[in-house]
């Protein structure tokens, strides 16, 4: 069987792989066959990562939630769950982003919330 030259294509799939590797350092970014095994790497962290960013914005948004509820026990609830139990009971439809938005910028109207699922 006769050598083919795979020619300008495979040159052309491998110069593809390189630009997305070229900010990578070392031999990641210069021989072939580890910029393709760094693609895979980098594509599987990234499709990991963004799930795993939500989930660590839910934890961030209830552990701030529960530092203004916890800081004022006499005004406001004394645990985040009862807070948001209470919260879902009267079917408010604030999430827990918009509520850690409320508890950063504007504790008061936190409070006053608080005050009307109470009521």
């Amino acid at each position: 069987m006769t050598r083919i030259k795979r020619g300008y294509i495979a040159r052309n799939r491998r110069t593809q792989i390189r630009l997305f590797t070229s900010t990578f350092r070392g031999t990641h970014s210069r021989l072939t066959r580890t910029i393709t095994q760094q693609k895979i790497k980098a594509l599987v962290s990234a499709h990991r990562d963004r799930d795993r960013k939500k989930r660590d914005f839910r934890r961030l948004w209830i552990s701030r939630i529960n530092a203004v509820i916890r800081e004022n026990k006499g005004k406001v609830y004394y645990s985040y769950s009862g807070f948001l139990y209470n919260l879902y009971k009267r079917q408010s439809l604030l999430n827990r982003k918009i509520l850690a938005q409320i508890a950063i910028l504007n504790r008061s109207y936190l409070y006053t919330i608080s005050n009307e699922i109470l009521k």
